[in-house]
């Protein structure tokens, strides 16, 4: 406004649109694209969670719900938590979405200035929220292989290092810690006396080996977790966090004034959830990793595809953003890799699909290798 201070914050401009959003957008005006670029689930949600929440519905549980969460809801959670880890100090509670308890986890932990480590690739949220909230964000690079090099972790923590984040296994790359990784990333954030978020919400998509979190080795680590991914649950918004009592009741504190709870109703239906048994959509996306690896790991250079539904792969010429443009030309969606990175050189597939579609976008990824 000219003659008048800004009415947009100055952290605003510190916070890029998504890469991801654009590509959706620009989806919306093409005719039958082969879309690679969405990062969730194509199978709908389960019939026993749509009952639930038909059903919930119908009862009037459509109120607000206490900010924690109802309470048939959260005892489930908290049985399979224990179960798991068995820890004298773990709440939890549940929140608004994945992101929604990245947002409260970051709020209470940091002071203006306080850094976050993460691994870059990285999920763009991490950035983004750290921003948001006054950090600093700082990205530690895993290229080529995409592995955690605990070395560089320990030279990256300073006296402002106030939190390491980890995804595993991770968005964009697929790649999952190894165990040992996983061992010492946990033991050096316990030394250094460094809040240890672990982003777990893919763990139900591990392929060769099982998933093994941070809490296991460090009690504690805060884990963010939630349906979206596992239960093609993405738009109901339902996640929950664990970690120590004296982190989680201060994040149950701030969701009060921010946002009060998750959708009521969606609640009822993660009790549903609990029971669904997903191993059929983890064995089809094996399936999917097995077909894609095999058919481009002779033109293309993949990152290790552990687990989640994603490749990471190298563009075979120019930069990733220029390989993306005349992908799009060809009718195929992917991510270009600087959504997620400070490199521009690698793009980020979703397998997330059904074979026919996966077929059609592979043999516009091999015309694209040999052109």
């Amino acid at each position: 406004m000219s003659g008048s201070r800004p009415w947009i914050a100055e952290r605003m401009q510190r916070i890029d649109a998504s890469g991801i959003r654009k590509v959706f957008d620009l989806a919306a005006t093409m005719k039958d694209p082969i879309n690679f670029s969405i990062g969730q689930p194509h199978f709908d949600t389960p019939r026993p969670v749509k009952d639930a929440l038909e059903k919930a519905i119908e009862e009037g549980r459509n109120a607000y719900s206490p900010t924690q969460g109802v309470g048939p809801l959260l005892r489930k959670l908290q049985e399979r938590v224990d179960a798991e880890f068995g820890h004298a100090d773990r709440s939890l509670f549940v929140t608004s979405g994945t992101s929604g308890g990245l947002m409260l986890a970051l709020s209470v932990l940091l002071n203006p200035g306080d850094e976050v480590l993460f691994f870059d690739p990285y999920f763009v949220v991490y950035k983004h929220l750290t921003t948001l909230v006054g950090g600093t964000p700082i990205a530690i690079d895993t290229y080529p292989d995409f592995r955690v090099d605990i070395d560089k972790v320990r030279a990256a923590i300073t006296d402002r290092t106030k939190v390491i984040l980890c995804n595993s296994p991770a968005n964009p790359t697929g790649t999952m810690l190894s165990d040992q990784d996983v061992q010492a990333l946990a033991r050096l954030a316990g030394e250094r006396n460094v809040a240890l978020i672990s982003d777990e919400i893919y763990r139900t998509f591990c392929y060769d080996r099982p998933f093994v979190s941070p809490a296991h080795y460090n009690e504690r680590t805060l884990v963010i977790d939630g349906f979206s991914k596992s239960h093609s649950m993405t738009g109901l918004r339902l996640g929950y966090a664990h970690g120590p009592a004296e982190v989680i009741q201060q994040m149950i504190k701030l969701q009060q004034f921010t946002f009060v709870c998750a959708p009521q109703p969606v609640q009822w239906a993660g009790i549903a959830a609990c029971d669904v048994d997903v191993s059929d959509r983890v064995a089809a996306y094996r399936q999917n990793r097995d077909f894609m690896v095999q058919e481009l790991s002779g033109l293309y250079e993949l990152a290790p595809a552990d687990g989640a539904f994603y490749l990471f792969a190298k563009a075979p010429w120019g930069t990733a953003s220029e390989f993306v443009v005349e992908a799009i030309r060809n009718n195929l969606l992917i991510i270009p890799g600087n959504v997620f990175s400070s490199r521009d050189t690698h793009f980020r597939i979703s397998y997330a699909a059904e074979l026919p579609i996966l077929e059609r976008g592979v043999e516009v990824l091999k015309k694209l290798a040999r052109r």
